[in-house]
Formats: C-alpha cells, sequence, structure tokens
C-alpha cells in the first residue's frame, strides 16, 4: 500500500517547503537507506548509494502545490469514485491528467547506467510507461523510443510525447531489438513474470543490451482488472523479512535463474502525485541494472 506525507496545516506546508528546498528530513533520508552487511556477498559490491537531488525535491514541490487545489482535488476525488467500480486506477488517472510517478531523476539514471549526459544509443523500450513522464527521463539518451501501455487514457499521453507505442504482444514481434528496455514496478503488477523476463531477455541487443528494472519491496504481487484486484496467474515469491534480504533473494534465486545478472542496484522512493487525502505517496523501490547472461535454469 502507499503510504503518504500529510502535512496540511500552513505551518507543517511551510516546513515541508522548506525541506524541499533546501536540506532533507530525516524521513528522506530513510528512502535511501541500505545496510550493505545485510546484502548477500554477490550483491554488496553492486550497490550504488543515492541521495535525495535537486530533481526530486522538484517533484515532492510540485506535487505539494498541486495537493492543495482545493477545487480541482474535489472534482478527481468525485470522478475518482464514480468510476473505480469499472475502471482501473491507472485508466483514472490518465483521464484525469493526475498521478504522476517518479522513480529516478536524469542523474540518478546516468549513475547508475554508468553513462554521462551526452550518452547516445539507438532504442529504448519502456514497459508500463504510464504517462511517459518517467520515459521522458530516459528518452534523451535515445534516437528512438518505444513504449507499452494497457490503459488507453495513458496511451494518449504517450502518443502526444511523440512516442511508439506497441501492443503488449507486439514489442516481442518488431523484428529488432532494443539496447535497453525498462520495467518499472511492473513485476509485481503482471500474470507472467517469469516469461515477462525471458521475452525481455530475447529482446535485448546480445552483450550490450541492459534491463532497468525497479521492484517495490516488500514484494506483494497483485493485477488490477477493472476496478479490481486479484492474485496473478503464475506467483513469484521473494524471500527476506528487509529491503536487503529482498534484494539479494530476487538477485540470486529470480534474475540468476532465468538468465540476468546484476550489473548494479540501487535504493529509491517510488513517488506519486498526491491528492486530498495527502500531498505525494511514496513505496520503497529497489532499481536494478541487469544484464544476459549465459546461465539459466528452469523455474517452477
Amino acid at each position: 500500500m502507499w503510504t503518504g506525507r500529510y502535512v496540511r496545516s500552513p505551518l507543517a506546508r511551510s516546513l515541508f517547503m522548506d525541506m524541499a528546498n533546501e536540506s532533507p528530513a530525516i524521513e528522506t533520508l530513510e528512502w535511501y537507506r541500505c545496510c550493505p552487511d545485510l546484502l548477500g556477498e554477490s550483491v554488496r559490491p553492486l550497490f550504488v548509494q543515492s541521495h535525495l537531488d535537486t530533481d526530486t525535491k522538484a517533484f515532492l514541490k510540485r506535487s505539494v502545490e498541486k495537493s492543495g487545489w482545493l477545487f480541482t482535488q474535489l472534482y478527481h476525488s468525485f470522478v475518482s469514485t464514480a468510476l473505480s467500480p469499472f475502471v482501473s486506477r491507472t485508466s483514472i488517472n490518465g483521464f484525469l491528467g493526475r498521478g504522476s510517478m517518479f522513480v529516478f531523476s536524469p542523474k540518478q539514471f546516468q549513475k547508475l547506467l554508468r553513462i554521462g549526459p551526452e550518452w547516445k544509443t539507438e532504442r529504448l523500450l519502456d514497459l508500463g510507461a504510464g504517462d511517459g513522464g518517467v520515459t521522458q527521463v530516459m528518452g534523451a539518451h535515445f534516437r528512438e523510443v518505444y513504449a507499452t501501455e494497457v490503459s488507453l487514457p495513458m496511451t494518449w499521453h504517450l502518443q502526444r510525447r511523440n512516442y511508439k507505442v506497441l501492443g503488449i504482444d507486439e514489442w516481442q514481434q518488431t523484428g529488432f531489438q532494443y539496447d535497453v528496455i525498462s520495467c518499472l514496478n511492473l513485476l509485481d503488477r503482471c500474470d507472467d513474470p517469469l516469461r515477462l523476463l525471458r521475452d525481455i531477455k530475447r529482446s535485448l541487443v546480445p552483450n550490450t543490451g541492459r534491463l532497468i528494472l525497479a521492484a517495490v519491496l516488500p514484494f506483494q504481487p497483485y493485477v488490477e482488472i477493472g476496478g479490481r484486484w486479484q492474485r496473478p496467474k503464475e506467483h513469484l515469491k521473494v524471500e527476506g523479512n528487509t529491503w536487503e534480504e529482498q534484494v539479494t533473494n530476487l538477485s540470486k534465486e529470480v534474475f540468476q535463474r532465468v538468465g540476468f545478472k546484476v550489473e548494479a542496484v540501487t535504493r529509491l522512493p517510488y513517488l506519486c502525485e498526491g491528492d486530498m487525502y495527502n500531498d505525494y505517496y511514496v513505496l520503497d523501490d529497489a532499481v536494478f541494472v541487469l544484464k544476459a547472461s549465459d546461465n539459466s535454469e528452469s523455474v517452477h
């Protein structure tokens, strides 16, 4: 479940705005905290420490401001309540133009992928791209940007950004491969996560292709159909009681067994714009850079 920062009083809002502009609060420091000693030996040296940066602060500041638009938030609440029994939350957000997500800033993305601001290559595919806000962060480094999205209102946003939208059964059969595929907070929201990973592996440019994968931890898989949530057909079990233990388990028991090797991993907040109840929402993310390896095992 999303957890939110509740800053409704004028004094609290003023203090929060100071935090967004200047020094990070204790809560935001926790978003990036990792205990390397709790990571497995093979994963420990691959951890990349991230920090609250200018772009993240700017997103938080915009979220706080937008949540204060009373009449807009009342309208959004009314429409959301009316449509939620029939339409997915993603589509409602797409229709209303709200609920933008923030996974990483340009500098955080570059640091994780070990590239410079001017680095450029051919093709990016962003799976489950939403409104394209996060796609835009990555897209500056690619000559062609492709995206998938099951929500029709969200595909309109992607098309307005001039991204090439592919069907969910089309991106694997285009006749070409991708230099980078991003799968951000999708693994716990799809019916066949292991099949998805194998399809991604086959669709990457050999040797140089990379997968950027973000997973919300603790890992709690559910699939949204219409306005209802249900268990996925294929249950992917991730063991561990801490963020570090689940990162280690994902690396060794999931990625390695389907033929991926971890190159880097960081801890980042998965942020979402707020509403009339909370200024923003935040979940714990583990963001991995993965490359295809020669070894893979069947997973049952």
